[in-house]
């Protein structure tokens, strides 16, 4: 059993450091039967004539119900040519995509025993849907790369500025570390406030330790000012969420106002529209964070305890 206390962590993350330098060198020894496809490169090549040999090696993109005329529209179509060329502007054949993605996998597979990695990380295009980013299933991987070609890209005209900010190549791999943190942590038994908050902290924590090289702003989706503003204003956050006695209510607008992606986050103050949203999870994550300063415990027995244990054995007091 892997015990990893907060204090380790801050080592670990400091440049040049000998317990990070060992851990690291570990987690770069783990093999892993993981191959990434492009997909979305090779069907934007393709051709007609292509289409029948692309169904046979890639069944999983071509569902029977639909007739092949359904697929030669789709490779003539202009709109899905234009959306080709960007998410190969963006994201050319030739980079550190799948470096970056096998470091991450090979992180989770150090970390959690028994985890099963992808024998195929699939790119494709999605026209868009940002709801669908990674996709999780089987022994597969899938991203849709065009939903991460930048927050100001020309194709993201229409969608909310808070959602089009984290439609960057940097988002990548946080989506990916959330989309698998979820097979590994217990879901909340309570819906409380304060079990949903740490829930999401415990997120952010195991990004903590999958992805060490990535600024927290990122971990969170925020804009470094998004960051700085949570940070200077955790203390009062805080008071607010014990003075309204909001920690322990089941109020299911609790969600949409503190825990769920939102423009900001609904404190009915004057300071709501300088918020970013979802300040609920980075105060869950530094509820964890102090737990762990206090407590040495299996990384999977963190994952199942609830968050009311881990918020009353943490000591949580804000930084500032």
């Amino acid at each position: 059993m892997k015990y990893f206390p907060i204090v380790l962590i801050s080592l670990l993350l400091v440049s040049g450091c000998g317990s990070r330098s060992a851990t690291e060198e570990a987690i770069s020894a783990i093999e892993l039967d993981t191959e990434l496809v492009r997909f979305d490169a090779l069907f934007a090549k393709a051709e007609r004539t292509d289409i029948p040999r692309l169904k046979q090696e890639f069944p999983l993109f071509f569902p029977e119900r639909y007739p092949d005329s359904i697929w030669e529209a789709r490779i003539n179509d202009t709109l899905q040519k234009q959306l080709n060329r960007a998410v190969l502007e963006t994201f050319p054949e030739e980079n550190d995509l799948e470096a970056d993605l096998y470091s991450l996998l090979q992180h989770v597979d150090y970390y959690f025993e028994g985890f099963q990695a992808p024998t195929h990380i699939y790119t494709t295009t999605s026209d868009v849907d940002y709801r669908t980013r990674v996709i999780i299933a089987d022994s597969l991987l899938l991203i849709e790369l065009d939903t991460y070609l930048g927050a100001e890209h020309e194709f993201y005209t229409g969608i909310p500025l808070f959602i089009a900010q984290n439609l960057n190549p940097s988002q990548i791999l946080p989506d990916v570390a959330t989309a698998y943190s979820k097979q590994f942590i217990a879901v909340p038994k309570q819906r409380t406030l304060i079990e949903q908050m740490v829930y999401f902290g415990k997120q952010l924590y195991l990004m903590d330790l999958w992805l060490p090289d990535v600024p927290d702003n990122q971990k969170m989706g925020y804009t470094e000012q998004q960051w700085q503003w949570a940070q200077d204003n955790e203390t009062d956050m805080w008071r607010y969420f014990v003075e309204k006695e909001l920690l322990y209510s089941t109020d299911p607008k609790l969600g949409g106002r503190f825990i769920n992606p939102a423009p900001f986050s609904k404190f009915n103050l004057e300071i709501d529209n300088e918020s970013p949203g979802r300040v609920g999870r980075f105060i869950g994550w530094q509820i964890v964070r102090s737990y762990l300063e206090q407590n040495n415990i299996p990384l999977e027995q963190l994952m199942a305890l609830d968050g009311e244990t881990i918020f009353k054995e943490s000591k949580y007091k804000p930084k500032r």
